[in-house]
């Protein structure tokens, strides 16, 4: 689920806060809320005004308010009344094979809706993550999209839009989901701050900002975790980075020596010993790629060498690969170029 990016919080908000996740609690309820993402506002505005919408397809980075604008977009155009009458939301990445289509979605999409005076004759199939599903289930989908589109809409969430087969794209009207700014992650982290009573302290959104990585998401679902974690008291950087999982300085230095070594015995031991304290890889990789970008004394050459690697490797992790066997992999590549330098 993405987040919401919202220009003022009622009161009303803070109801029952204590056991409600910030990212629903703060979630937008119709598209005008929605903020950063204007060019997709303005297009499902004026789609909302005749009342009728296309298939939709959203994609971009995670945690940029992609299923928060389908769901405001929902909640406006069919009320609370018809929401769960005219809505499904599925999450493709669990429930991503030809079956699913077959059966929940075709069943849903050739049921008859009822007339209203208030919404349109259309129900909403929301489809999150829908990259992850089968071949086969997309060509499935396109056949169910074609035969019932006077009656059903379908709107695909995914990050990787080049997973999306071509029959159902060219079906969809398509929304990139821009990154969002910092500025406009600031303001709304000072903001949840301010509502929640939170003390903050130096230079903590700026590393929950960076330990997101731009996922909104993730920065106010760790904003709530160190909140609970630490009992309301204030929260400090430390405790960010811990909750987080961020891999500490020292042990990312200790691999770069490994691999500064020349050998892939020593890097083996220590990929093993990462996976055994528990280290995320996709942090390992996040945090060696800043720190090669940042040495001059490699090439640029050299550099994208690695940094190519590093993408196969992220790829790889994606789609389910072993997290050790990777980071060796990495390693290898990484030894054979650092060799060169020397």
């Amino acid at each position: 689920m993405s987040p919401s990016f919202i220009k003022s919080i009622p009161n009303s908000a803070k109801v029952g806060g204590i056991s409600q996740p910030w990212v629903e609690k703060y979630r937008p309820k119709t598209i005008d809320e929605v903020v950063s993402q204007e060019e997709v506002v303005a297009s499902l505005s004026a789609a909302v005004k005749v009342g009728n919408l296309p298939h939709l397809l959203f994609y971009g980075p995670p945690g940029t308010g992609k299923t928060s604008t389908i769901l405001a977009l929902s909640h406006q155009i069919f009320g609370p009344e018809l929401y769960k009458e005219r809505v499904l939301e599925l999450n493709a990445s669990d429930e991503r094979g030809i079956d699913v289509v077959r059966e929940k979605v075709k069943k849903f999409a050739q049921s008859l809706v009822s007339v209203s005076k208030t919404a349109p004759l259309f129900k909403v199939v929301i489809l999150d993550e829908a990259d992850s599903m089968t071949k086969d289930a997309q060509a499935a989908l396109r056949r169910t999209m074609e035969v019932y589109s006077k009656m059903t809409r379908f709107c695909l969430i995914c990050n990787y839009v080049t997973r999306i087969i071509e029959p159902l794209t060219s079906r969809c009207a398509k929304f990139r989901f821009k990154p969002l700014p910092y500025s406009l992650m600031e303001e709304h982290i000072k903001m949840i701050a301010e509502q929640e009573a939170i003390s903050l302290g130096d230079n903590m959104i700026e590393t929950l900002i960076k330990v997101s990585s731009g996922d909104l998401r993730k920065c106010i679902t760790l904003l709530q975790t160190c909140f609970r974690w630490k009992d309301q008291a204030a929260i400090t950087v430390s405790d960010v980075l811990s909750v987080a999982g961020v891999v500490p300085e020292k042990v990312i230095l200790e691999l770069v020596e490994c691999l500064r070594s020349g050998s892939f015995t020593s890097v083996s031991a220590k990929a093993k010993a990462l996976i055994n304290e528990g280290y995320s890889v996709t942090s390992v990789l996040q945090q060696l790629h800043d720190f090669y970008l940042a040495d001059n004394s490699l090439t640029d050459p050299q550099k994208c060498s690695i940094f190519l690697k590093m993408s196969e490797v992220d790829w790889c992790l994606n789609d389910g690969a072993d997290e050790e066997l990777q980071l060796r992999s990495l390693g290898a590549t990484v030894l054979s170029i650092l060799a060169e330098v020397a």
